[in-house]
């Protein structure tokens, strides 16, 4: 039971990897900022579980303050360009 726990992690690491390239897809090619901004939001998702899983791998908590530091630079960065996007939308 212990080997299956160890490489669950490693399964769903390779896993993650097809939104990972699926939302930066999305943020080279999007038609607006919006769209580029919600792949941003989606990419910052998918490394944050890639943290928690190379903390489960790993048992080293260092990567989950990696996670924590990750959402919240994200979330100064969604009121940041949410603000910008509403400026930018008032000015038609």
């Amino acid at each position: 039971m212990d080997s299956a726990f160890a490489i669950v992690p490693e399964i769903l690491i390779a896993v993650l990897a097809v939104p990972f390239a699926l939302a930066a897809y999305r943020m080279i090619k999007g038609p607006g900022y919006a769209d580029r901004f919600v792949a941003l939001d989606m990419l910052t998702a998918v490394v944050v579980c890639f943290s928690a899983l190379a903390a489960l791998s790993t048992d080293r908590s260092a990567f989950l303050d990696i996670g924590l530091g990750v959402v919240l630079i994200n979330f100064v960065s969604t009121c940041a360009v949410a603000a910008f996007l509403e400026r930018k939308g008032n000015r038609r």
